[in-house]
């Protein structure tokens, strides 16, 4: 059987696809790859449907050999050890070693043939906050690859930009922008927020001028989506990505647009983060 033996998963090694979209009257959410650009790219490069499993590799550290020839790509973060955003094939016992980014912060992995371990509720993503889905990616595992696609590769390389230094995120006020004071989006735009520590595929939690609110008291719980920049009653803004809850009851002040989500998904810890109105 073709597959990966992981040698090392590096920091954290998750397998993801595009989630489990639908299931959010369930209380699940849908999870999936944080920077679906790049995760979409690696799997068009071979040939795959864009949503067949793949690995999302945060801050590089990953080492596999392949267990037959198999044929690969590297998007997202770019790490020492290969090329990224071409097609890289691999023969039987090659090891692929990806060193930690440069820039960025997630790293994609995406093997011809998909990732084939069981799916559960649909999906085969690993959810960090609901623990559905696979394990995180552990040393000695062995990754089964699935039968290939009918098509083949039709280019050797998709050129992309850098992930830039300067983050810029475009956001759309509301729908709860009324609960702070008027000058409370301002204030939002106005200079760099840090992403703290404690940050993780649930969301970005920032650092910076502090959100006045304008009322008292909590909103009813309410239905989340990515880029949602929730402030609780400490002013901070939090961003959620991915593997947000489904639903929460803070104010969300403004919502970062869709194509900006892939983008915060590669901000590290330490780095700023400015906002700009869309």
């Amino acid at each position: 059987m073709k597959g990966l033996e992981v040698l090392s998963p590096g920091p954290l090694t998750t397998i993801q696809d595009l989630g489990r979209p639908g299931l959010g009257a369930l209380g699940v959410g849908v999870s999936g790859a944080a920077d679906r650009a790049s995760f979409r790219l690696a799997n068009r490069l071979v040939a795959n449907p864009e949503g067949a499993a793949g690995l999302e590799i945060t801050l590089g550290g990953l080492v596999v050999r392949a267990r037959g020839p198999l044929t690969v790509a590297v998007t997202g973060a770019a790490c020492p050890g290969t090329a990224v955003n071409s097609v890289v094939r691999l023969p039987d016992g090659a090891v692929l070693r990806l060193g930690e980014p440069g820039s960025g912060l997630r790293t994609y992995l995406a093997v011809r043939g998909g990732i084939d371990v069981p799916s559960v509720l649909g999906s085969r993503s690993t959810d960090m906050l609901s623990g559905i889905g696979p394990d995180p990616v552990r040393a000695g595992a062995f990754l089964p690859v699935g039968p290939p696609p009918r098509s083949w590769p039709q280019v050797d390389a998709a050129p992309r930009q850098d992930i830039p230094t300067t983050i810029v995120l475009r956001v759309v006020p509301g729908p709860r922008d009324d609960w702070f004071t008027p000058d409370g989006v301002a204030v939002l735009c106005e200079r760099p927020y840090t992403v703290s520590a404690d940050s993780n595929r649930v969301g970005l939690r920032l650092r910076g001028a502090a959100l006045t609110r304008s009322r008292a008291g909590e909103l009813p719980t309410e239905g989340m989506v990515p880029g949602a920049l929730q402030v609780p009653p400490s002013g901070q803004p939090t961003l959620l990505l991915v593997d947000h809850p489904v639903t929460g009851g803070y104010p969300v002040i403004g919502v970062v647009v869709t194509e900006d989500v892939d983008l915060a998904a590669q901000v590290r810890p330490g780095a700023l983060i400015s906002f700009q109105l869309r």
